[in-house]
């Protein structure tokens, strides 16, 4: 008898196989999602809702994630998917930052429930509406299915989204990843007491003030991050910049909802084209606006989304703040990020003289222990491996797509977007945008 054969179990391999060739949208092992709304979240920005099948809640809502934490039901604020498009015979994949928190009804939903199904502000309505009506599980309203699905706003514009937000029929079915990400409470400066237990978010209990800084369609990431951060007791500050006509939009609804439930949320809605709505005199954030915030910059830690423009304002803006006992205002910070924020050369340009010696001066060894390899470096940890003839998985090179992202055992690294230095510890890294200071063990 073969080793490991056990005929009395049906193996999923199996039933996964024959499913798939019953209906697409089967399976047990692969996380699928099934298009099934479109909504209007301002002038550029669209939510998209789906469906997930079977293979999706099961890992999302009943399994640990990769840093071994077992998922508060289903994902973290700020977390993001990949979806993977197949166009012109080609397959294309992207991250989209989810909406809100997992079974947890959005805001919009509630408004449907006080509409008329024949009301045509719905932009649902208004989009494909025939092939809605084709498949049964579109027939639900919105309240009903807003628990049990995924929801992603994007622009649209370029292939991807663009296909996505206007072409693609209601019912068609995406391979998906599972929720990931780093731009969550629970990985922020607040909890990395946290990263040795199993459950992080609960520790973030003391009310430390936050805020939240946006641009354009960075935005998405942080209403999951704002009502997770206001149900945990945080002081919330949104900083969001707009070039739109009107802030009149669903948007707007949620979050003059959240300041009305909570006393301890303010928000800022600076159209960069309306002097009127500029913070401290100015369209752009400088030290100024971070100065008329009021806040406790010493205890205050940020969370920025957008443009490289708006994230570089940002971190020369910190730089000018002091802050006593020698502490640095962007060690305060946590990005994400749609581009590179600058040029490889400019980004040394944030590392002081003494750290950028340490870099380009003396190469450090990397090891990788999954391959019992190593190398040495002085520059990017990808760019050293390819230099010495090794390939790790990588995608954009700019810190910004996470396919290098892999997990370092020890050695301490300095991001050279940010000029975060690492702990000497075990964390997740990116190996495009992190240089070594020290040597370094990763686990590939």
């Amino acid at each position: 008898m073969t080793t490991g054969y056990r005929p009395e179990l049906i193996q999923r391999a199996f039933v996964d196989f024959i499913s798939r060739r019953l209906h697409p949208f089967w399976s047990l092992t692969v996380p699928k999602l099934r298009l099934i709304a479109r909504h209007a979240l301002s002038d550029d920005l669209i939510a998209l809702q789906f469906e997930p099948n079977y293979a999706f809640k099961q890992q999302a809502f009943s399994s640990n994630n990769s840093s071994g934490h077992r998922l508060n039901k289903g994902w973290h604020g700020g977390q993001h998917i990949n979806v993977s498009v197949l166009l012109d015979g080609f397959y294309h994949q992207r991250n989209y930052s989810l909406v809100g928190l997992a079974q947890q009804s959005l805001w919009w939903h509630e408004d449907s429930d006080k509409k008329s199904n024949g009301n045509k502000d719905n932009f649902n309505n208004s989009l494909d509406e025939d092939s809605f009506h084709k498949n049964s599980f579109d027939k639900k309203p919105l309240a009903q299915i807003g628990t049990s699905t995924v929801t992603i706003a994007i622009k649209p514009q370029g292939l991807v989204s663009d296909y996505l937000s206007k072409r693609a029929a209601l019912g068609t079915i995406f391979n998906s990843s599972l929720p990931s990400g780093e731009f969550t409470l629970a990985h922020s400066v607040l909890a990395q007491q946290a990263s040795q237990i199993s459950e992080p978010l609960p520790l973030i209990s003391v009310s430390v003030p936050l805020l939240f800084i946006a641009s354009g369609s960075g935005i998405t990431p942080m209403l999951g991050l704002i009502t997770q951060a206001l149900q945990n007791g945080h002081p919330v500050t949104l900083l969001h910049y707009n070039r739109t006509t009107s802030y009149k939009s669903p948007l707007q609804d949620q979050w003059q909802q959240l300041a009305n439930r909570y006393s301890t949320f303010i928000y800022h809605l600076i159209n960069t084209g309306d002097p009127s709505t500029y913070l401290a005199g100015s369209r752009h954030l400088n030290v100024k606006t971070l100065i008329a915030l009021k806040l406790p910059l010493m205890d205050t830690q940020i969370f920025a989304c957008g443009s490289p423009a708006l994230l570089a304002s940002l971190y020369r803006a910190c730089d000018e703040i002091d802050l006593p006992h020698g502490k640095q205002l962007r060690d305060h910070i946590t990005i994400e990020s749609f581009s590179a924020i600058e040029s490889l050369d400019c980004m040394f340009s944030t590392i002081d003289k003494a750290d950028k010696e340490a870099v380009t001066s003396e190469a450090k060894t990397i090891y990788l222990r999954g391959r019992q390899r190593q190398y040495n470096s002085s520059t990017t940890l990808l760019l050293g491996a390819e230099s010495a003839g090794i390939r790790l998985s990588h995608g954009c090179r700019q810190g910004i797509c996470q396919l290098c992202r892999c997990n370092k055992i020890s050695g301490r690294v300095k991001n050279i977007q940010t000029g975060k230095i690492s702990h000497d510890g075990y964390e997740s890294i990116q190996t495009c945008i992190n240089v070594p200071m020290t040597d370094v063990v990763l686990d590939i």
